[in-house]
């Protein structure tokens, strides 16, 4: 069987035992939300209310859903994204991340739809038509006008629920992103998107966090551009210029050539991997190989060798000593040295839905 093409034991095996660990993850964190894992235990942080990675959870509870069937599961992850409705009209852009991906695998749940109408008409609002996009927002801490790389995914589908406002809003957004990061006279790194808007007239500027070379913001953008070109709504009228990003991003950081998994930042090669980051790029690249194209076959070539590689290498399995199915080697931030070597709630996601996406479970494109 051609593994570059195909799923294989591996993936099953791997999907299998991910989804395992969400139950067992689910008896451990009750009604909170899991944030990262400690690599030697397995044991969970947590937060109340979610943060920007609660979608992740949510995500998770939905995949398992489809994957046993069961009414118990379904029940258990409409529960969970219920209790994302705060974040609904909080001034964030990770909204996208919460909504997009708490809800997209929710099928014909009718709440989980309408959560996400109501999140998608609320990012809509806090459109700022003089910016171009949906600021980064101030719910989280520090200023509110940034426009920071984390804030594109999910949001770009997101809004495009929203009507035909929204899909132009959700255009605008991502190509406001585009211009700042790939765009004529800037610096051509994705991952020094965070700018901010010092004062009327002043302009975007450089921030300095996340430093340059932030293993995500790269495969967060490509994921933004991989979202865009796969929706007919978004990629007509703009499909060459999205085409051109896609193929920037993925000469720019070598994502057909380079290493399978990013070392967590750029300027420390032999520094903390981030298998979060090689997830998130899995999925970008599968998204990318329904897109027609010379590229397509490439794309899917290399998402399965990195899908693979996490599947393989840092998967923990039965007989590790830890609890199985925990997908390690994951850094939630290098420069504090925080979570630096653990499991990642969004890295368990992304690799769940690629395999899932491997296995037939869910159509990538509408994720």
């Amino acid at each position: 069987m051609n593994s570059a093409t195909t799923p294989t034991d591996w993936a099953e095996n791997a999907l299998a035992a991910v989804i395992g660990r969400v139950s067992v993850t689910e008896a451990q964190v009750g009604e909170r939300f899991p944030l990262h894992a400690e690599p030697d235990d397995g044991r969970w942080t947590t937060t109340g209310r979610g943060s920007w990675t609660g979608g992740f959870w949510a995500g998770l509870l939905w995949l398992r859903a489809r994957y046993t069937g069961t009414d118990a599961d379904r029940r258990a992850a409409a529960a969970c994204t219920a209790r994302l409705a705060p974040w609904a009209d909080a001034d964030t852009a990770t909204r996208g991340l919460i909504f997009w991906y708490g809800t997209s695998l929710a099928g014909a749940d009718a709440e989980a739809a309408r959560l996400r109408e109501r999140a998608a008409r609320a990012c809509l609002s806090a459109y700022d038509p003089a910016l171009g996009l949906v600021p980064w927002g101030g719910a989280l801490g520090g200023p509110r006008l940034l426009a920071r790389v984390d804030g594109v995914p999910g949001m770009v589908p997101l809004l495009a629920g929203a009507g035909a406002e929204g899909t132009a809003a959700a255009a605008a957004h991502l190509h406001r992103h585009l211009d700042l990061c790939l765009g004529a006279g800037g610096e051509r790194r994705p991952w020094l998107w965070p700018a901010r808007l010092f004062d009327e007239g002043a302009g975007w500027q450089r921030c300095d966090e996340p430093a340059p070379g932030w293993s995500r913001g790269q495969a967060w953008l490509l994921l933004a551009v991989a979202d865009a070109l796969t929706r007919p709504d978004l990629a007509s009228g703009d499909h060459a210029r999205l085409d051109e990003a896609a193929e920037q991003l993925l000469s720019q950081g070598e994502v057909l050539s380079g290493r399978l998994v990013p070392p967590a930042g750029a300027s420390r090669p032999g520094g903390p991997l981030d298998t979060s980051a090689a997830a998130i790029t899995a999925v970008a690249l599968l998204k990318l190989a329904r897109v027609p194209g010379p590229r397509a076959q490439e794309c899917s070539y290399r998402a399965v060798a990195i899908l693979n590689r996490l599947a393989q290498a840092h998967l923990t399995g039965a007989c590790s000593g830890r609890p199985a199915g925990m997908l390690l080697d994951g850094c939630y931030d290098a420069a504090k040295g925080l979570a630096v070597r653990h499991e990642l709630i969004w890295g368990d996601f992304f690799l769940a839905l690629g395999l899932a996406a491997l296995d037939g479970l869910v159509d990538i494109t509408r994720v």
